[in-house]
């Protein structure tokens, strides 16, 4: 209930994008705007997944000596998901989507990322997969969400 009552009031403060209006900034300031956005939508992304029944265990998941982070992980049932939230905004005629970014570097550090995750915590045998969660927010609309469950699986380890 709760859950439902905040992705609520994060979806209508979403109404109008998640991203800032203003696109004609400095390249830092574009940085800086593409940062806040992504931050906003792992936000979004993270009373999205609680709305829809998720019980979250971990926000923003590093390693040390690991390229990147685990946006989100969390229970869904009782499969273990490693969410990886990927936040666009959207052009007219856009080639890509969000889910697009997610490619074969990127999956395997998210696997190698969710093999020490596994060990640190002692958890030998779970139900687990990975999730993308794509978000194409536009100025002035609500954002397009996208769940992408079971998106790919884990890489076998190599010795």
């Amino acid at each position: 209930m709760f859950a439902r009552l905040i992705f609520a009031a994060v979806s209508f403060a979403a109404r109008n994008g998640l991203a800032s209006a203003s696109p004609d900034l400095a390249s830092s300031s574009k940085k800086e705007n593409a940062r806040r956005t992504g931050i906003r939508g792992e936000t979004f992304a993270y009373w999205y997944l609680r709305r829809h029944g998720y019980t979250l265990v971990a926000r923003n998941y590093t390693v040390p000596g690991i390229k990147g982070e685990i946006d989100i992980i969390g229970y869904d049932h009782n499969v273990l998901a490693f969410v990886e939230v990927k936040t666009r905004s959207a052009a007219p005629h856009a080639q890509t989507t969000p889910e697009d970014a997610v490619n074969a570097d990127k999956r395997r550090n998210l696997a190698r990322m969710a093999r020490q995750f596994l060990g640190s915590r002692r958890i030998h045998s779970a139900n687990c997969r990975f999730d993308v969660l794509a978000i194409e927010t536009t100025a002035g609309k609500k954002p397009v969400v996208r769940l992408h469950k079971s998106a790919f699986g884990m890489a076998p380890t190599s010795s």
